[in-house]
């Protein structure tokens, strides 16, 4: 039973027993990380979709709000003979960096330059020459009329401008981001329409507005004959210089050859660098902005903590006198 021959046996068996285990293991263990990665992946995607639905759905509503509401102000236009002006481009373009798309906000944009006037004359009217405590000649009521007039004219304006420039504002914000991953989109090889849906959906919960410029240029680039229109679309619709850079990249890169990826890279670069400088620069604009709060609210308290144990001493010894 222990002769050589026998051992050898027995050792080449347990070998072999241990190598087929050996061999076994690694498909029989369960990949716990890869499960997790996964379920992450799977959570993060429910959380895109789920912001994205949110979004189409508050679009969705806005937008049939602004067309009920646009119905019988297109009559009021029409009867006006102002219709036409609802179809210019400048208008249509103006509207459509400030957020606004479609013909629906383009009439009530254009009934508010007419309503508003009338209001703000009417309420002014009403208010001055109801007043009996206002000693003012016709002339100058008139002229605060006008004045009134002339300021509800320009409001609409005013507030698509101040709207326009605050999307601009954040569309700046999350480019450099948006730059970073179309990098590392275009470096794996992957093209330009997959690189914009795949951005779309990365940066849907950190800027909705961008995402959804992406997303439009994405189905521009698929629908229409000419990318090069697209893009600049893209660039007209947002109005920020960045995202114009962009697309100059894009266009050129496509005309001429040149490599993309290192044209990103530059762009990126430049763009994290203005944002770094204008956050340098607030943060420089702080002590100038903080002079007058500090003047009207701290010294006061300072003064009183300060002297307002020695004039309560004073007061106390003549009092006592």
């Amino acid at each position: 039973m222990l002769s050589t021959q026998n051992i050898i046996i027995a050792l080449s068996t347990f070998g072999a027993f241990i190598a087929i285990i050996a061999i076994a293991m690694p498909f029989m263990e369960r990949d716990s990380f890869g499960s997790r990665l996964k379920a992450v992946s799977r959570r993060r995607e429910e959380l895109q979709s789920a912001q994205r639905q949110k979004f189409a759905n508050s679009q969705q509503a806005s937008l049939r709000h602004r067309q009920r509401h646009a119905g019988w102000m297109s009559e009021v236009l029409k009867r006006l003979n102002l219709i036409e002006k609802a179809r210019s481009p400048e208008l249509r373009m103006k509207l459509m960096q400030a957020g606004f798309r479609g013909q629906g906000p383009i009439v009530v944009y254009l009934f508010m330059r007419i309503a508003l006037p009338i209001i703000f004359a009417s309420v002014a009217a009403l208010l001055i020459f109801s007043s009996k405590n206002l000693e003012l000649d016709t002339l100058v009521k008139l002229l605060i009329c006008g004045m009134a007039a002339t300021f509800g004219y320009f409001i609409p304006g005013i507030l698509v401008i101040n709207t326009a420039k605050k999307r601009q504002q954040q569309i700046i914000k999350a480019f450099p981001d948006s730059l970073d991953l179309m990098v590392i989109c275009v470096e794996a090889g992957i093209s330009l329409e997959a690189a914009l849906t795949r951005i779309s959906q990365e940066i849907s919960d950190i800027s909705p507005i961008l995402a959804e410029e992406y997303a439009l240029t994405t189905a521009e680039l698929a629908y229409l004959g000419d990318r090069r229109r697209a893009l600049e679309n893209l660039a007209a619709r947002t109005g920020a210089e960045p995202v114009r850079a962009l697309t100059v990249s894009l266009l050129q890169s496509e005309k001429y050859g040149t490599p993309l990826g290192v044209a990103l890279r530059v762009l990126s670069r430049e763009n994290r660098d203005d944002r770094m400088a204008r956050a340098e620069q607030k943060a420089g604009s702080l002590p100038a902005a903080l002079t007058v709060p500090m003047i009207l609210f701290f010294l006061p308290v300072l003064f009183i903590v300060l002297i307002g144990p020695a004039i309560i001493q004073v007061v106390g010894t003549f009092g006592e006198k």
